[in-house]
């Protein structure tokens, strides 16, 4: 059962669903599921399985693929209120790649089946306008990885990473293993070792287990 805050979300998020007829509300809503994630578990992982549209109401998703050599790489993270659309692969022609998504904290989203979705976009052009949207704004982030990993070296990535964790603890002190880096950037945990070893030498950050404090943030930055 949704909840006031529930619909509120749907309403602030959602932007075409002002414009819809009250049955094809009701098309969507009955084709919604809010549910929540403990932290580790996968959320979605076969594109030929359609987890649906989701959108997170508190937490946070991971969203990576994973090589043939079994590298994960990290494409883009997920906070409240944002939508993931590619864990709805069937509404989106010609996905050849699997897209996994994982909760790194508990996480309650709802989930809207593909089916409503597809139901209420046949009538409505602008869910599918939205949904487009998303689309190109999701592959810009894939794009924008692809491109850290053919033209970038490590050490600009590994610090353009830190800076983001950081960003995202709201401090200079966050809890992160070498091999979750090693998974988000799609290398060895040996690789990411040594460089934070190089960087802590440089003064530009301190190691401690389980954790990074950035002592001189300007200096990370000019890797950058």
């Amino acid at each position: 059962m949704l909840e006031p805050s529930d619909l509120r979300a749907i309403d602030e998020n959602f932007p075409f669903w002002k414009n819809l007829s009250d049955s094809d509300k009701t098309t969507l809503l009955q084709g919604t599921i809010k549910f929540t994630h403990k932290a580790g578990d996968v959320v979605h992982e076969d594109r030929n399985v359609c987890t649906g549209l989701l959108l997170v109401l508190s937490g946070q998703l991971r969203v990576y693929i994973v090589s043939e050599t079994g590298k994960e790489i990290t494409l883009y993270r997920l906070f409240d209120r944002d939508v993931c659309v590619l864990s709805a692969s069937c509404l989106i022609r010609n996905i050849t790649f699997d897209v996994y998504v994982t909760a790194e904290k508990d996480t309650t989203m709802l989930r809207v089946t593909t089916d409503s979705f597809k139901t209420v976009g046949a009538i409505n052009p602008e869910v599918l306008d939205f949904t487009n949207e998303l689309v190109s704004s999701r592959f810009s982030d894939v794009m924008w990885i692809v491109e850290q990993i053919v033209f970038m070296s490590f050490d600009k990535r590994l610090a353009m990473r830190i800076i983001e964790l950081s960003a995202i603890a709201e401090s200079d002190t966050f809890k992160i293993t070498h091999e979750a880096l090693a998974r988000d950037l799609g290398t060895a945990r040996e690789v990411v070792t040594r460089m934070l070893k190089r960087f802590q030498e440089d003064s530009l950050l301190t190691l401690s287990r389980g954790g990074i404090t950035i002592t001189d943030r300007d200096a990370l930055y000019a890797l950058t």
